[in-house]
C-alpha cells in the first residue's frame, strides 16, 4: 500500500500556546484515518496545517513522497490536491449547486466547462444531490448543503479529503444523510482524515484511531481496540462521556 500522506513531528503554536506537539502519523491510499478528541486538542488545527492554510512551525509534511513546506514548492498546485470539507458548509451563496461544484475544476484545475459539468454530475450523483443541482445554497438544508461541499471537494479528484467536524453544524435529523455520504465514498475508496465524533462512523470505516489531547496523539489503533480495550485513562472517560451524552448509540451502531 503507498503512502498517501505523512505527517512528521509537526509542531504549531499560536504565540506562546502551543497547539500541535511533535504530531507523527501516516495515512496509505484507500485507508481511513479518525482524530478524535476534547475541544482544543488541536484536532482542526492539525487540519489546517496538512493543507497549509496555516503552516507548521516545524516538522514536514508529504504528499505523496513531496514535501508541502520544501522552498520553492507550488503550495496551490499541492493543496488543490487536498479536498477539505469545513464545519461550516462554506458554499458560494451567489451559485447554483452545480456552479459551486464546477467552480473548482474550471478556476484551479483549468477544464473546459463541459469537463468541469460532467466530473461535477459525477461527484454530485456520488452525493446523492442530482435533483438539486440548480437550488441555491439557501434553498437547500444543512445537510444538503454539507453533501454539495463534500461533491465540491470530490470533484477535483484530490488525493485525499480532510472532513473538518463536518457534522457539528447540523441538525440531529441531518446528520445520518451526510454520515452515509462519507460512509459511502469511504467504501468506494476515497482516502479520508476526518475528524469527528461520530463512534459509530468511525466503528464503520476507520483503518486507524487516533485521540488527541493537548496538542499530542496519546493513544491510537483500531476501533475494535478503542471500543473494547482503551488503555489510556483519559481515553476511557472521554469515550465514557460520549456514550452518555448518545446513550450508548454513538459507540454501538
Amino acid at each position: 500500500m503507498s503512502i498517501v500522506l505523512d505527517v512528521r513531528e509537526v509542531w504549531k503554536a499560536y504565540g506562546n500556546l502551543e497547539v500541535l506537539k511533535g504530531v507523527t502519523f501516516d495515512v496509505g491510499e484507500k485507508e481511513v484515518k479518525v482524530v478524535f478528541g476534547p475541544s482544543g486538542s488541536g484536532k482542526s488545527t492539525l487540519l489546517r496545517c496538512i493543507n497549509m492554510l496555516n503552516p507548521p512551525d516545524k516538522g514536514e509534511i508529504y504528499l505523496k513522497g513531496k514535501s508541502l513546506m520544501e522552498e520553492g514548492v507550488d503550495l496551490n498546485s499541492m493543496r488543490s490536491r487536498i479536498g477539505m470539507v469545513f464545519q461550516q458548509f462554506n458554499l458560494f451563496s451567489h451559485l447554483k449547486a452545480l456552479e459551486n461544484v464546477t467552480i473548482g475544476p474550471q478556476k484551479v484545475l483549468g477544464m473546459e466547462k463541459e469537463d468541469a459539468i460532467n466530473r461535477a454530475h459525477i461527484a454530485l450523483n456520488q452525493v446523492h444531490m442530482m435533483e438539486w443541482i440548480d437550488h441555491y445554497p439557501a434553498q437547500l438544508s444543512g445537510g444538503q448543503q454539507q453533501r454539495i461541499g463534500i461533491a465540491r471537494a470530490l470533484a477535483m479528484d484530490p488525493d485525499v479529503i480532510l472532513f473538518d467536524e463536518p457534522t457539528s453544524a447540523l441538525d440531529p435529523e441531518l446528520i445520518g444523510e451526510v454520515l452515509q455520504v462519507m460512509l459511502d465514498i469511504a467504501q468506494a475508496g476515497t482516502t479520508m482524515i476526518v475528524v469527528t465524533h461520530e463512534m459509530g462512523f468511525a466503528r464503520a470505516v476507520a483503518s486507524e484511531m487516533f485521540f488527541m489531547d493537548e496538542g499530542v496523539i496519546v493513544e491510537s489503533g483500531t476501533p475494535n481496540h478503542f471500543f473494547t480495550t482503551p488503555e489510556n485513562e483519559r481515553v476511557k472517560q472521554f469515550l465514557h462521556r460520549l456514550e452518555v451524552l448518545y446513550g450508548g448509540q454513538n459507540t454501538e451502531e
